[in-house]
């Protein structure tokens, strides 16, 4: 049987669901309350959209009491909302405040749960320039020294090769129009930015801040002056 792409289709073309997506593209589980709140629709409406995207499989839900949290079902259902945001029009930015979010957005984010972004981008890009990941077909491929590199850094690389997912896939950024890494070392090097607090995440947005240590971490480390 052939997917039903229309019905997929159908979902996304809704604003409200398209909102919802959007949010949970942070890779965070949120509750309904609040995608209500940043989708700007009633919480009847919302648990409407809820409900049909959870029939298609695109999201999932954790039960905790009377409370329901919501998240993207997988990696996949985050690739695919990330290339249609590469395809997709851009809205015109109407108000200073869209103007400095939209900035946030290119300079740093969340693709579900790896670096994206300008800065995702810089990143990916050096360690291809350094040697330590290289580019075949659709994914990177770590090098000798690569190996290296990512155990200095506290990544153990065979954890994240024997994961049920990509290793390191190559995810066309929607705002940079080149490749960042993806996949579970792309999730790895995430964590590992989050746990030292070289990038912290900012309240209901996508965006991701830089902190100092950051700034100097990424000098380091990865050869990029932000």
């Amino acid at each position: 049987m052939n997917p039903n792409i229309a019905k997929i289709s159908s979902l996304l073309s809704d604003p409200s669901r398209s909102s919802i997506l959007l949010t949970l593209m942070d890779g965070r589980i949120h509750p309904a309350g609040e995608l209500a709140y940043l989708a700007n629709i009633k919480p009847q409406t919302a648990s409407f959209h809820l409900k049909k995207l959870l029939e298609e499989e695109l999201i999932s839900v954790e039960k905790h009491g009377r409370h329901r949290y919501y998240r993207l079902s997988d990696s996949d259902a985050a690739n695919l909302i990330e290339q249609l945001l590469h395809i997709a029009t851009k809205s015109q930015v109407k108000s200073l405040k869209e103007s400095k979010e939209k900035r946030d957005l290119h300079f740093a984010r969340t693709c579900y749960d790896h670096l994206a972004g300008y800065v995702g981008v810089q990143m990916t890009n050096s360690l291809v320039e350094q040697g330590i990941i290289k580019k075949v077909d659709v994914n990177f491929e770590v090098t000798s020294e690569g190996s290296l590199f990512f155990s200095n850094l506290g990544i153990n690389e065979e954890q994240q090769r024997s994961k049920r997912r990509a290793f390191a896939r190559c995810c066309l950024d929607w705002s940079e129009r080149q490749h960042h890494i993806a996949g579970a070392l792309g999730n790895a090097l995430m964590v590992r930015m989050l746990e030292e607090e070289w990038v912290v995440r900012m309240p209901k947005t996508r965006a991701i801040r830089i902190t100092h240590s950051g700034k100097n971490a990424f000098e380091k480390y990865f050869k990029v002056n932000i």
